[in-house]
């Protein structure tokens, strides 16, 4: 190393001169030898050059020639390893480069903002730096009408910066969508195209951004419509993708309606192209993306992808990468393309499940796809976080289908790499994981009774505590799909796994869909005569107390209608009867709803007294005589006037079996 840095020595010297012509003359020197040299720039990093020439350009007294050439050279540096831009961070460069802006000289701000463009599009450099005054973003604005080449820098800049809807609003504020948008007709491609990346960060997933860009034209023509030129097949590859990329993002806002030409003719046949086998492994990874957020709820768009260049035939491609070695010349080419296969994976895996998410026949075409589910299973162990996240989400989508579940899922014993998936998975995986985990364990699908042997009630009753939402509900889910139709053991083991406490944090939560779920298992537990029996028998007490509070709370009529046909399954009971008949408090919940405004609420209240008062059963008669000295029958009476067929003739049926 020392000999190495020895020879570059004499270039960090040379910069300390008292001469400002020589200075100027090292710094046009040092820049012709780091040019293409990332050993060179290494070793003048070390040396100490960067804190150097970060003087020299901050100097009042440098000439404007010596500061331009001092951020060509740090901008050269920039352009070496992540290291180099590391060293220039630590160095305070940015707040360096962002005060030359000010100069008055352009092609001075050019270099800067080259330089600036090179620093802020490696992966190491914080986007926030970007933000942290207000007044750099409105002063980028104005410059933007200084040259082609600010156009070119500053919306390079700013699509690489723009990550997220907090930044999405910065911009926006600061006017980006009318600065920018006559740039999409500049004469250079450079800036053309840098305008157009820009358009498709600040528009993805932002309602504001897509509905203003629908309504803004340059020289007579709206935005969409410049947009659908750029997709034509005689454009560049990458103009195609990013156009069809802002069209996908104001067509999923919400702005551009997904029947209109524009997507159905254009943007959904680029993207479509843009998967083929002809494209560069990048083109493909991006095209299947889009297309997958495209359509991912619209199914008239899912059928028209699914026919579009057999295009799931295609999709299987992905997994086939590189198919021929000897096809790709280029030796780089190929080591990279070996590295991101795996982009491909979970690319075509999404679209799978965009494909899939609502049509019985495109499910079934992705299935009989060669090889399908052995490649969703080999995905859910691949190592790439993103590859199962992908696979997870493909066989939630083909889970949703009845026939898949009998036949497919079933030969592939799917079911056992999906638990290994749900054993210490990240949350967003395990959201997905335990959804088609819900599917698997309905009553039709064979996988129900393996499932449950390999220790799914232990699994799925933690999942119910989880601080996440969506893990508490689908945990809930999947016991209310496993208690259905199921034998008393089974349903033992739910209620032993779950715990009276945490059945009635359950029902206390604060999410009407935990309550709804946690109402349907208790629903589902408490069916057929024995079960209710022996349920009631063990955890009568419990339950009654959580059936009085929610009939006490402030609830919706679906949470109330849910819980009064728990009663009404309580009042099938044997024994269980008396729970209710004991409980005069309970005995007057079901007096009020019978006369309830609404007519859901009578039936389910009605459903619990034609249980009470059946004549077949033993101890029917004092059940009646009580419910009659209640004022029952004259509400009975009452009813069976009733204008609503259903409760006429349930009220007529009540009645019979006090005449019988």
């Amino acid at each position: 190393l020392q000999e190495v840095t020895a020879s570059s020595r004499h270039y960090v010297d040379r910069l300390f001169d008292l001469d400002p012509q020589k200075v100027l003359q090292g710094v046009i020197d040092m820049k012709n030898a780091v040019i293409g040299n990332n050993k060179q720039k290494a070793n003048l990093i070390v040396l100490g050059a960067v804190p150097r020439l970060l003087y020299l350009l901050q100097q009042e007294t440098s000439s404007t020639e010596l500061r331009t050439e001092c951020a060509v050279v740090l901008g050269s540096l920039a352009m070496g390893t992540e290291n180099n831009v590391k060293s220039l961070l630590d160095c305070h460069i940015i707040p360096a480069l962002l005060q030359g802006l000010l100069s008055p000289d352009l092609k001075f701000i050019e270099a800067c903002l080259r330089c600036l463009r090179t620093i802020f599009i490696s992966p190491v450099t914080p986007e926030d730096l970007l933000y942290t005054d207000a007044t750099v973003i409105s002063h980028l604005m104005a410059l933007l009408s200084r040259s082609r080449y600010t156009q070119e820098y500053i919306c390079q800049i700013f699509s690489h910066c723009c990550k997220g809807p907090d930044h999405q609003t910065i911009l926006f504020n600061h006017g980006a969508v009318q600065n920018i948008a006559h740039l999409l007709v500049s004469t250079s491609y450079k800036v053309r195209m840098q305008a157009l990346k820009c358009f498709s960060v600040l528009a993805f997933e932002n309602p504001q951004v897509s509905m203003t860009l629908v309504n803004v034209s340059v020289d007579g023509e709206l935005l969409p419509q410049i947009f659908v030129k750029m997709l034509q097949r005689d454009k560049p590859i990458e103009m195609q993708l990013t156009s069809a990329k802002c069209l996908t993002s104001m067509c999923r806002a919400g702005a551009i309606r997904t029947d209109d030409s524009c997507i159905v003719l254009k943007t959904l046949p680029c993207l479509v192209r843009m998967c083929s086998k002809e494209r560069l492994l990048e083109e493909r990874v991006e095209g299947a993306e889009t297309l997958a957020y495209l359509i991912e709820t619209d199914v008239e768009l899912q059928r028209i992808a699914s026919i579009t260049d057999h295009l799931i035939v295609m999709l299987a491609d992905y997994f086939k990468y590189p198919s021929s070695v000897s096809a790709i010349t280029d030796i780089k080419r190929l080591d990279h393309d070996l590295k991101h296969a795996h982009e491909l994976r979970q690319a075509a895996f999404k679209l799978y499940a965009s494909l899939g998410a609502n049509d019985e026949d495109i499910r079934k075409k992705i299935i009989e796809t060669e090889n399908m589910m052995d490649r969703i299973v080999n995905g859910l162990s691949e190592s790439s976080i993103k590859v199962r996240l992908a696979a997870v989400r493909c066989l939630h989508s083909l889970s949703r289908s009845v026939q898949q579940l009998r036949t497919s899922f079933q030969d592939h014993a799917v079911w056992k790499p999906l638990m290994k998936v749900l054993q210490n998975a990240p949350n967003e995986i395990l959201v997905v994981a335990s959804s088609t985990l819900c599917n698997l364990l309905l009553e039709f699908s064979p996988s129900k009774e393996p499932i449950l042997e390999s220790g799914a009630i232990e699994l799925l009753c933690s999942l119910t505590q989880s601080e996440n939402l969506a893990l508490r509900v689908n945990g809930i889910w999947a016991l209310m799909n496993m208690a259905f139709q199921a034998e008393q053991k089974i349903k033992s083991d739910i209620l032993r796994g779950l715990s009276t406490e945490q059945l009635f944090q359950l029902l206390s939560d604060s999410d009407v869909n935990v309550l709804m779920k946690t109402l349907g298992l208790l629903r589902n537990l408490l069916s057929t005569r024995p079960h209710i029996d022996h349920i009631m028998s063990t955890h009568g007490k419990q339950i009654m107390q959580a059936v009085t509070l929610i009939l006490e709370g402030e609830h919706n009529i679906e949470v109330k209608e849910q819980t009064l046909c728990i009663l009404a399954n309580i009042a099938d009971g044997t024994t269980a009867k008396e729970l209710i008949m004991t409980n005069d408090d309970i005995l007057q919940k079901i007096k009020y709803y019978m006369s309830h405004s609404n007519a859901k609420l009578q039936l389910a209240a009605m459903f619990c007294i034609s249980n009470l008062i059946w004549n077949e059963e033993e101890g029917s008669q004092e059940r009646q005589d009580k419910l009659r000295d209640m004022g029952i029958v004259d509400i009975l009476h009452k009813l069976s006037q009733s204008s609503d067929p259903n409760l006429c003739d349930k009220a007529k049926t009540a009645l019979q079996q006090y005449l019988a």
